[in-house]
């Protein structure tokens, strides 16, 4: 679905409109300039220091040359402001290769913000992060979106959904299974239908839902215990 709205495969059926406008009549460059996409899965091909990756970010979206041996004075604050956002600029001077899972993917997050688009489309941005960073990243994604970004992410963590978003959708098998305030959607009427008895489904102290995984839950409705 992110890749159909991001251009990248076309829909299987109606169109993907921008500002009232058919995405597919614009060209790479054009689409760089108004949308960002971050896939779930990235595996860079060269070994980039970290500079270099968001640069190329940065480089998509018109901002210098792609094959400057230098950052122009553009392209450098670009850079600068996409990895001061996600907490990495300290990370600048390392190679991508070298980086943990969750360092890794704050600095992919930032070759999106280096583009400075107006739509950020972001697949599992939180994947690998531990709690401080998903915390930091959801909070920039919220407050992104009131300083006039859109901002679509799919997660499967409720929680920092429940947490940061705006509006849910719920899709199960394809289509939309519900829609509304995250208080609306994380409730038992629309979570039972697609996630069955796996989740529990409480209250916290400001009242607002939180999903968790029951123990003990087996395909077959059976009980069980890891074994080493």
């Amino acid at each position: 679905m992110l890749r159909a709205l991001a251009g990248m495969v076309p829909p299987a059926a109606g169109a993907v409109e921008l500002d009232g406008a058919p995405l597919s009549g614009l060209g790479p460059g054009e689409r760089a300039k108004r949308i960002g996409f971050l896939p779930q899965e990235i595996q860079p091909a060269y070994p980039f220091l970290v500079w270099e990756a968001v640069a190329l970010g940065a480089r998509v979206a018109g901002h210098g040359g792609w094959f400057e041996t230098r950052l122009g004075p553009e392209t450098r604050a670009a850079v600068t402001r996409a990895l001061e956002l996600v907490d990495a600029a300290s990370l600048a001077d390392r190679r991508l290769g070298d980086l943990s899972g969750g360092e890794r993917r704050r600095v992919l997050v930032a070759s999106v913000l280096a583009q400075e688009p107006d739509w950020l489309l972001l697949d599992e941005p939180a994947a690998m992060l531990d709690l401080h960073h998903q915390a930091a990243l959801f909070g920039l994604l919220r407050r992104l979106a009131r300083e006039g970004y859109g901002v679509l992410c799919v997660t499967h963590d409720f929680n920092l959904a429940g947490s940061f978003a705006d509006e849910l959708v719920l899709l199960c098998d394809g289509r939309i299974s519900a829609r509304g305030a995250p208080e609306e959607v994380l409730d038992e009427q629309h979570l039972r239908p697609v996630f069955g008895d796996y989740f529990e489904l409480v209250r916290r102290k400001d009242g607002a839902p939180a999903v968790l995984p029951r123990a003990g839950a087996l395909p077959g409705g059976g009980e069980g215990e890891l074994r080493s």
